[in-house]
């Protein structure tokens, strides 16, 4: 198992969620480099953009991306699955959900902001 650290902007969003599911979610949110290494496309999926890479691990209705840097979780969001079910019904577009993220411009800006955010 690895460290899992949120950044101040992920740590607010799960913060915003009531306590019980809270301890749910991270209670789910396990990561191994078994997983990593052999990501289901159900619970764990991997994000690329040029030399960027993601993972996203799905918990219930919420989604965290997160990155491994030394040996160590750090998540850049947390974010419930209407955010980008929303997007992939508006934009009309038919591929997967990793897929789309990983062209969509804003789901990029809202990663980098994570990246750049603190640790909370």
């Amino acid at each position: 198992m690895f460290q899992i650290v949120f950044n101040e902007i992920s740590a607010a969003e799960i913060s915003r969620l009531g306590i019980l599911e809270q301890l749910e979610l991270l209670d789910s949110f396990k990561v191994s480099e078994t997983d990593l290494e052999n990501l289901d496309g159900d619970r764990f999926g991997k994000i690329g953009r040029d030399d960027k890479v993601l993972y996203r691990f799905r918990a219930k209705d919420y989604r965290f991306y997160f990155e491994v840097k030394d040996g160590t979780v750090v998540v850049h969001r947390l974010l419930h699955k209407g955010t980008f079910s929303d997007f992939l019904f508006r934009s009309n577009m038919p591929v997967a959900e990793d897929e789309a993220l990983a062209q969509s411009k804003h789901f990029w800006k809202l990663i980098d902001e994570g990246r750049n955010a603190r640790p909370a």
